[in-house]
């Protein structure tokens, strides 16, 4: 057989693979939590060489019933405001961060909630190509396999909020000291202020920068109409 004829057949088998296995593995997360996600297994894998002792990471699951409305709502008017009509991408979010390019601005991200859970949950940091593309690939499964309230409440339990400390609960107990459910609207606003950059923010002394964009959140909040907004999930 010819060498171009076989790699071709293998290729094709192993994106075959691929499909079907990703399929399989996105579609059961649509009713099993997630144990660990591959953002926390290489955090782990980089505490554990350096010799220090578990627990490696802090996080804690609470279920999507749990979750406060001010955080969801939170989530949403701070990180991805068209969230509940879109298909996994923010085509309108993408234009302008294009356009600000071209006028000689940096080129900041456009990513919605439901690629930064693909992301976060499946691959890897870095911004190659590869993974932009495979991350574009798992953004649209869990587009179309989970409801929009699941895609929030994985988002919501693996996201960083500091290092070492992933989900809101454990972020929670951590720096102020009680349940996700018990937090203020103030400290939710705060809490989802620091994403998705958590190394540029500091829960335990909130910068002015911080406590701006929390204000920017709770205002932003408000404009969407209020935990109403949520319906439209």
């Amino acid at each position: 057989m010819p060498l171009g004829r076989s790699v071709w057949r293998w290729s094709r088998r192993l994106v075959t693979g691929f499909v079907l296995i990703s399929l399989a593995l996105v579609l059961s997360l649509r009713w099993i939590d997630p144990p660990v996600s591959a953002f926390m297994l290489r955090h782990a894998l980089n505490v554990w060489r350096l010799d220090q002792t578990p627990p490696y990471y802090r996080q804690i699951w609470i279920d999507w019933t749990h979750i406060p409305a001010s955080i969801k709502l939170a989530a949403i008017a701070g990180e991805d405001q068209r969230f509940p009509n879109h298909l996994g991408f923010d085509l309108i979010e993408i234009r302008h961060a294009i356009r600000a390019y071209l006028k000689g601005g940096r080129l900041r991200g456009a990513s919605t909630i439901s690629q930064q859970t693909a992301k976060n949950l499946f691959l890897w940091p870095g911004s190659g190509w590869e993974r932009k593309l495979v991350e574009g690939w798992f953004t649209l499964l869990i587009e179309i396999l989970w409801p929009k309230e699941r895609i929030l409440e994985v988002y919501l339990n693996i996201a960083q909020f500091s290092p070492g400390t992933y989900g809101i609960e454990a972020s929670s107990q951590r720096y102020f000291g009680c349940s996700v459910g018990e937090l203020t609207r103030q400290q939710a606003a705060l809490l989802i202020g620091v994403l998705p950059a958590p190394g540029s923010h500091r829960l335990d002394h909130p910068s002015g920068q911080l406590q701006r964009r929390a204000e920017w959140i709770l205002d932003q909040s408000r404009r969407l109409g209020g935990e109403a907004y949520l319906r439209r999930l």
